[in-house]
């Protein structure tokens, strides 16, 4: 008998046929700025892109879907 893998509730979701990356900035003035992205190669490099700016303290990209 086959074991059967415990798959996450991303992985179930039929419902998309792409999964959505949201890049969220924060800034030294206490702002936040969020942008989704459908490929996360592309959100990867906004992110890094937005990094090399001064007033840009963080930049995170997490899977939404």
């Amino acid at each position: 008998m086959a074991l059967k893998r415990n798959r996450s509730a991303l992985e179930q979701d039929r419902r998309r046929k792409h999964h959505h990356w949201a890049v969220t900035l924060f800034y030294a003035d206490g702002g936040k700025f969020e942008r989704v992205y459908i490929s996360q190669e592309k959100a990867t490099r906004f992110a890094e892109r937005q990094r090399k700016s001064p007033i840009v303290q963080k930049a995170r990209v997490r899977q939404l879907s």
